[in-house]
């Protein structure tokens, strides 16, 4: 027992040694070359539900701080209806009701459909659940999972997907996503792309909605503001930044005390997740500023060891396009990620996938000369995954030669998982679109950053 307990540490010491110093790589997989094209508005993938005034756009995040909670969300479109949730343990025997609110907005010339989020609390943590909403012949169903209970040592996998929009390639992400077995989502960044389009056209928001129902219905997705959700347009009198987006998105902001939806925290299995807002002020002794100093201080690594924080704009980026474009929220936030020893950090915005080591430049001073990122043990993994699929192409220019913090990259479309396997480590993915060709892609199995390899040791003898 005691050989096998040293043995499986000096696995973990190794997984934690190759984690900081493996070679750097940039894939030679070159992908087949096609546009990036937008799914016709008449496919079946952005089809309406049939029925009269029929629940359409169907998705749900959590909605409390630990999991116990969901906010499940729809859209009406020919008149409000019922903002009500049937909902069970049981298929088709409904038993408990819940009741939500509804809202819509204009943009322009478009007016949305009435957008109906509702509240389902008091779960019980691993239990599968099955709702309903609407009526009659038009009512629908569907069913989720609740995650295990807050828990250093529950395992958990999530998937993380970025910059989707609703192309073919975007399709092809979410298919393979679907076939991960991930739990959830976290998702970082740029959801519909509608303000690429005529006039900020809305419809594009239902056509998003609908498509992504197939996944979204049925588990969590943990909502980021990516650049594309701003819809700043002075010249169609549209000055209410992140409008739509507010109006269609539901974060639990309020349950992890952070005065806006923009930013928040939710602990899910054996995670804490911080979700931060690239274009909300961000700078000294801003709201946000104030409340990610609190968050990151209350933490509790006993409980929640894995340690993840979400944004849009990369800290790190070896790529040409949104070159340092992270770099004043770096200069903010990573001295406080090193100091409460963050394990990764996943951004989205660059259309490419790269993987970083654990580097920080926090002593960066251009007079005394440090002006590079160094190797940096408590330092977290940057993760950019902003390769789902939108109509803007991928972002095909590395930077030359590759910068010693890079530890992988590649332009290509995709989506990542990662498998919390218990307080100690879990395994990091990236699933590359064009999975039939015979070319790696990215591996790595993580070391939790707050349980060294010392406390393993304490732990197992």
């Amino acid at each position: 027992m005691e050989f096998r307990s040293i043995l499986l540490g000096f696995s973990l010491y190794l997984v934690y040694f190759v984690d900081i110093v493996i070679s750097r790589h940039t894939s030679s997989f070159v992908r087949s070359e096609w546009p990036s094209t937008d799914i016709p508005l008449d496919s079946e993938v952005f089809a309406v539900p049939k029925g009269y005034n029929a629940p359409e756009q169907v998705h749900i995040t959590q909605g409390d701080y630990d999991g116990k909670a969901v906010v499940i969300s729809w859209v009406t479109t020919s008149e409000p209806g019922k903002s009500e949730v049937l909902y069970s343990k049981e298929e088709h025997k409904y038993d408990r009701t819940a009741q939500g609110r509804y809202t819509n907005y204009t943009f322009y010339d478009y007016t949305s459909g009435y957008l109906h989020h509702c509240l389902v609390d008091d779960l019980e943590y691993d239990t599968k659940y099955y709702y309903k909403i609407g009526t009659g012949d038009s009512a629908r169903e569907f069913w989720f999972q609740t995650p295990p209970a807050v828990d250093p040592d529950a395992p958990y996998a999530f998937g993380i997907i970025g910059d989707l929009g609703q192309t073919y390639n975007s399709l092809s992400t979410l298919q393979h996503y679907m076939h991960s077995g991930a739990q959830s989502v976290l998702f970082v960044g740029d959801l519909s792309y509608s303000d690429r389009y005529e006039h900020n056209d809305g419809i594009r928001w239902d056509t998003w909605g609908r498509f992504i129902e197939r996944s979204a219905a049925y588990q969590p997705w943990i909502w980021t503001a990516g650049n594309h959700e701003i819809e700043y347009r002075p010249e169609l009198g549209e000055v209410a930044t992140f409008k739509p987006y507010l109006h269609r998105v539901t974060t639990p902001y309020l349950a992890s005390k952070s005065s806006s939806p923009m930013w928040y925290a939710v602990r899910r299995a054996s995670a804490h997740i911080i979700v931060l807002s690239s274009y909300s002020p961000f700078v000294k002794y801003t709201p946000q500023w104030w409340w990610l100093k609190g968050e990151l201080q209350q933490v509790d690594r006993e409980r929640t060891p894995w340690l993840i924080v979400l944004m849009h704009a990369p800290l790190y980026n070896s790529n040409e396009a949104h070159y340092m474009e992270g770099e004043s929220m770096r200069a903010a936030f990573e001295s406080w990620f090193v100091q409460y020893k963050v394990d990764i950090v996943f951004a989205g915005h660059v259309h490419a996938y790269e993987r970083s080591y654990r580097i920080s430049n926090i002593n960066y001073n251009v007079t005394s000369g440090n002006r590079y990122p160094v190797p940096d043990k408590c330092a977290p993994v940057y993760v950019t995954v902003g390769d789902g699929g939108n109509q803007e192409g991928l972002a095909l220019r590395f930077s030359d030669p590759q910068p010693d913090y890079s530890a992988f990259r590649e332009a290509s479309y995709g989506h990542s998982t990662l498998e919390l396997k218990n307080r100690t480590h879990a395994l990091y993915h990236w699933n590359r679109n064009d999975d039939g060709k015979q070319v790696p892609t990215d591996f790595v199995v993580f070391h939790n950053q707050y349980c060294s390899v010392e406390s393993f040791f304490h732990i197992q003898q």
